[in-house]
């Protein structure tokens, strides 16, 4: 970070040291909720992933043959060190990614339960056996390593989001190369710190720092075998088909647009907190949060009121003061993008209920921090820009439907489905919304449908290309090959 007049400059980790990055162009980093500057990060390249590829495909070759049970050990060992850094890496997220401080701890604790359930390898990684499958005759299906995997991260989760992956590979014998965002790679330069003071062997775990370029390389890179990526849909599509092309394995999770609906014999109240919660946590930047909401038959004002009531409390500011409720968003340009879908929603003719331009940082203190205000929109239209594209901001938008058929007929019309949640007391209404909803990740009277760790994450249609999702028993197939041996010994 910077330390006066002196600007930290980022380092790459490669084969267990921290080395500088091969990078002629450098970007600054700043405290989204000040402006502040904390540092550079190198936009490496081609040199660098080659480097970091290199090093852990030597790896490779003795880390597959450490027994799992050893490799389980080390992850034990990073999970201790991440338990007693838990405040430190969540201060450090909610200073570069802009998140309040609850915001950011919730975080670090649903990473290192990743961490917790990659340390079942041994019981996880287990193979089948059949005795004969013929006469004198067996078979055994055993799971093996791959080789090199790489994730590309995103900004809005820079502790979380690379532990779905990396902690996977590693435990089943595979090594790895983690590309945390540009935006925000101080999270992850925390992090391998303690990777290092695990005793990962070197080569097993690498980080290299970059934007496009950096991954581009990694997705042409022959030495790599499989690649995670979380972001946007056209950039998961380009990741995706790209990879692939290159005979990579690829889990590329994309954008979404969630719908909340609210029936009319909904816990009102419950309905209300848990979609405030759902849209506007972590200043609208997750993948989770509720983009619109379809209340159904007369639930409408109630819902609209109340939403209007709390946003209308909500403190905005740095995140590390205990009274915000809301931080920025990421970027001053992100700032920008958000505030164009406001505007482009005024023009289409919706209702702007609140409107977050108006709302700025808390006091002086704030007033270089990128700060887009709790925003609802009424009178909503499917065919409106704020109703099709993610904005990925704090942008809630409402639409009155007539019957839950409505309400599927227009999620089913919407071409992402990340996540949807369904907000009633009537186990009919619930079912029939469990079971015709398209969104893979699915919630009933919860705004936000996150799975745990021991389960899979991951959308479907235009929001998850692949076909192995993150984390769960899906990360172990992943990130092994499935090997069949028939064996008979006369």
């Amino acid at each position: 970070m910077a330390v006066g007049t002196k600007v930290e400059r980022l380092r790459n980790y490669v084969h267990g040291r921290w080395i500088e990055s091969a990078a002629e162009k450098f970007q600054e980093i700043r405290n989204p909720a000040t402006g502040e500057l904390l540092g550079e990060v190198p936009l490496g390249g081609e040199k660098d992933v080659d480097a970091a590829a290199r090093s852990a495909h030597e790896a490779y070759a003795t880390w597959r043959e450490v027994p799992p049970v050893e490799r389980a050990r080390l992850l034990f060992e990073l999970k201790y060190l991440l338990e007693k850094s838990a405040e430190e890496l969540a201060r450090i997220v909610t200073m570069e990614n802009g998140k309040t401080l609850p915001e950011a701890r919730g975080s670090v604790r649903r990473g290192i339960e990743c961490v917790e359930v990659a340390t079942g390898a041994p019981s996880l990684l287990m193979g089948k056996t059949l005795e004969d499958v013929a006469s004198g005759i067996d078979c055994e299906s055993v799971r093996q390593p791959i080789g090199v995997f790489a994730c590309i991260a995103p900004f809005n989760f820079p502790a979380m989001v690379p532990l779905w992956f990396y902690p996977f590979a590693v435990a089943c014998g595979n090594t790895f190369i983690c590309k945390p965002s540009e935006q925000v790679p101080f999270s992850q330069r925390f992090i391998f710190e303690l990777i290092s003071k695990a005793g990962f062997p070197p080569g097993v775990l690498n980080l290299v720092n970059g934007g496009k370029e950096a991954a581009d390389a990694i997705l042409a890179h022959p030495l790599i075998r499989g690649v995670s990526f979380v972001g946007s849909s056209p950039v998961a599509a380009h990741v995706y088909k790209t990879a692939a092309a290159n005979g990579k394995r690829v889990q590329a999770l994309g954008g979404a647009k969630n719908f909340l609906v609210v029936m009319p014999d909904a816990d009102m109240d419950n309905a209300v907190d848990a979609i405030v919660g759902s849209a506007y946590a972590c200043a609208g930047e997750r993948c989770l949060a509720g983009s619109v909401v379809l209340t159904v038959g007369d639930s409408h004002h109630e819902v609209r009121e109340g939403i209007r009531r709390r946003l209308e409390r909500f403190v905005l500011g740095n995140g590390l003061d205990s009274a915000t409720t809301m931080g920025p968003v990421i970027s001053l340009k992100h700032k920008e993008r958000v505030e164009h879908y406001i505007a482009a929603g005024e023009r289409e003719g919706a209702e702007l209920v609140l409107d977050g331009r108006e709302r700025r940082g808390a006091d002086a203190s704030t007033a270089g921090g990128f700060y887009v205000g709790p925003t609802l929109f009424d009178r909503v239209r499917p065919d409106m820009v704020i109703a099709k594209e993610e904005i990925f901001g704090p942008v809630l938008c409402l639409m009155q439907c007539g019957s839950l058929d409505d309400a599927l007929e227009i999620i089913h019309q919407h071409p992402l489905a990340n996540a949807s949640s369904i907000f009633t007391t009537s186990g009919k209404h619930a079912r029939t919304f469990k079971y015709k909803v398209e969104a893979s990740m699915t919630a009933v009277n919860l705004g936000v449908a996150a799975p745990m760790s021991f389960f899979g994450f991951g959308g479907n249609k235009g929001s998850f290309f692949g076909d192995l999702k993150a984390h769960g028993p899906e990360a172990f197939d992943f990130f092994t090959d499935r090997k069949i041996v028939i064996s008979r010994w006369t």
